[in-house]
């Protein structure tokens, strides 16, 4: 099955971007690497039954298996030890990635209430951009009734645009719905 998006990257985004930055190679054209999305626990993470309903909201709503981060050190200020459990983080590539994409802005966006487009301050220096979502209810796939606790997470969408700019008209071309 191919994805819509990655159909749509190749045939028209490349185009449309190479056309207005003067690109001379194809491979200087910016692209999506990976979406990666995160959520920190803290020390609500060393509750079994808290770390594993986030295992399960993650699994549901990428389709991929969550890897538990732990800390490297200990840090007695934050009363963590060393390999304490602290969070869980996804990395989605190719079509999982892109998957993930559609389903973003075409089921989630939405959902979002008073949602008047993504902020555009959200970009680092290196291109990439990062989005924080206050609730996992967003997601379609969640069913509200398994829902304790509303937690949020961040998402990353990590591309190879040299500037913030060159990310930016990426992501556009892809849909996603920025404030002006």
């Amino acid at each position: 099955m191919t994805n819509i998006l990655k159909e749509n990257y190749k045939n028209k985004i490349t185009k449309n971007l190479k056309d207005k930055y003067n690109y001379q190679n194809p491979h200087q054209v910016p692209k999506l690497v990976k979406i990666q999305l995160n959520r920190g626990l803290g020390l609500a993470a060393q509750n079994k039954n808290i770390l594993q309903k986030t295992v399960d909201e993650f699994r549901i709503i990428t389709g991929q298996q969550p890897i538990i981060t732990k800390a490297k050190k200990s840090i007695a200020g934050f009363k963590t030890r060393e390999g304490m459990s602290l969070g869980v983080t996804v990395t989605l590539r190719n079509e999982m990635m892109y998957a993930f994409l559609e389903r973003f802005i075409n089921l989630v966006l939405p959902r979002i209430r008073d949602f008047r487009g993504l902020n555009i301050e959200g970009f680092d220096k290196k291109g990439n951009y990062n989005i924080g979502l206050r609730e996992q209810l967003v997601f379609p796939e969640i069913d509200y009734n398994q829902i304790d606790q509303s937690r949020g997470f961040t998402i990353s969408f990590v591309t190879t645009a040299k500037t913030a700019d060159e990310s930016l008209a990426l992501l556009k071309e892809f849909g996603l719905p920025f404030k002006e």
